[in-house]
């Protein structure tokens, strides 16, 4: 615990939905829910303007749509996200080399490793220019918590939400802490939150009253002592630079159950595809690769292979998953599916005889194929994990282009815009663009030649023509 609030807490307000508002502009100031479109589809982020009507993250979006109707429901653009996440967290390692980052929009710092702050005036002004800079660059606004702990700086900025700063003085820490909820403690979560109410412990401070012993005879000692810490706001931990990732995965959760064993390995191999893509963004190989199948029953599975090296062949990873599920019963419906690599390394060794197959399988591909053999074969390689503005389905002469609610398309004349719904094979676009004002809407046939998937734009900053 240190004499001086110098660990800084930055939280991105409403992070996703906030790149939305600022990325669209006739959604500045209306509810905008961010997540899985489909009828399984969870809530990632909400913003401020939803969370009025009762919508929050990891709500099912089909009771967001119930609480919320007239919002705008919109596809995740993680590409995007993570091009702002990182401009954000520049300007945090302009301030300390010991930056923290917990998520794409939050992060603890350590502003006295940096030399930007030894005193609270110093931190305070600090943080005033940090969520200025953020504005400047992005557009957006984030809430800065500033105080002598990690656990400590987290809570003043969730109570400095929306676009607030908070220091807490060393000193006022039991003050400040006393009548907040005992859920407001890490830690501290539903079942062990209703255990203390049954006890008669509601706040922070009936937790620091009730003592270490009594808290260890409730909870266990390790629980217990770590709880009457926190309730005294005591908390040592340091601020710890940033780790390497310990595993890459991807996974889908499909709107209907699968059934058909061929759609399954085939949904396994496309997934095998992304994860390398990503594996391969990151820098890295991996030596075990992991099988995630969720039954209709809600039941997980989970398998694992590890291979005599790290590799970042797809064809290696393919073939992995491929073995994985034929240990897998999926004769009940499957709903999710997820491939991972963990056992990461920054090289690789490569399987010799798998680069022999995918050899052989490179002169076979060679030969005429008939339709049914190309369009089983084709699948994507490493796309990113949001979903495509425009997929293509269905094995015809001409394929049915599908656009998403809330991806970025660019048409011929009208330039670039973003999709607000499609069906009855139309899609319906809005032509604005960052800093412009609300835009018109315009609506086109699915296979409108001049309408194309596009890039996002940058939020701030130069113009697109």
């Amino acid at each position: 615990m240190r004499s001086a609030p110098t660990i800084l807490h930055l939280d991105m307000d409403a992070f996703y939905a906030s790149v939305e508002q600022a990325s669209k502009p006739s959604l500045r100031g209306k509810a905008v829910i961010v997540g899985g479109l489909g009828p399984r589809g969870v809530v990632a982020t909400a913003s401020y303007e939803a969370r009025r009507f009762g919508v929050h993250s990891a709500m099912p979006t089909a009771q967001a749509r119930r609480l919320c109707p007239n919002g705008a429901y919109l596809i995740p653009r993680f590409t995007l996200y993570r091009e702002v996440s990182e401009l954000v967290m520049g300007l945090l390692r302009e301030l300390s080399p010991l930056v923290e980052p917990l998520s794409l929009d939050e992060a603890f710092v350590d502003l006295e490793a940096g030399g930007a702050a030894f005193d609270a005036a110093g931190a305070r002004a600090t943080g005033e220019r940090l969520r200025a800079g953020i504005t400047a660059l992005t557009g957006l606004s984030g809430s800065v918590g500033l105080a002598g702990s990690k656990m400590l700086a987290k809570i003043a900025s969730e109570e400095a939400k929306p676009d607030g700063l908070l220091l807490i003085e060393p000193g006022t820490e039991r003050e400040l802490l006393a009548p907040m909820p005992v859920r407001t403690l890490p830690g501290v979560g539903p079942a062990t939150g209703e255990h203390l109410r049954r006890a008669g412990i509601t706040t922070v401070g009936e937790l620091a009253e009730a003592g270490e012993d009594e808290l260890v005879r409730m909870v266990g000692r390790a629980h217990g002592v770590g709880l009457y810490r926190m309730a005294l706001g005591l908390d040592d931990r340091p601020v710890v630079a940033e780790r390497d990732a310990k595993s890459v995965s991807v996974e889908d959760t499909f709107d209907v159950d699968l059934h058909d064993r061929v759609r399954i390995r085939y949904e396994v191999q496309r997934l095998a595809d992304r994860c390398v893509g990503r594996l391969r963004a990151s820098g890295h190989s991996g030596r075990t690769i992991v099988l995630k199948v969720r039954r209709y029953d809600f039941s997980t599975l989970t398998r694992s292979e590890t291979l005599r090296g790290p590799t970042d062949d797809p064809a290696v990873v393919r073939e992995a998953a491929a073995r994985l599920l034929e240990g897998v019963d999926t004769t009940g419906g499957v709903r999710l599916l997820g491939v991972g690599v963990t056992g990461l390394a920054d090289y690789t060794q490569e399987d010799l005889f798998a680069q022999a197959r995918a050899a052989a399988e490179g002169e076979t591909a060679a030969e005429p194929q008939g339709p049914d053999e190309d369009a089983a074969g084709a699948a994507p390689q490493g796309g990113p994990p949001e979903a495509p503005a425009a997929a293509l389905e269905g094995t015809g002469a001409a394929p049915v282009r599908h656009w998403a609610a809330g991806s970025d398309v660019h048409h011929a004349v009208y330039g670039p815009g973003w999709v607000q719904g499609s069906g009855v094979g139309r899609v319906t676009v809005r032509f604005e663009r960052p800093g412009s004002p609300p835009g018109r809407v315009r609506t086109f046939l699915l296979d409108d030649p001049e309408l194309e998937p596009s890039d996002p734009l940058p939020l701030v900053g130069r113009d697109t023509p």
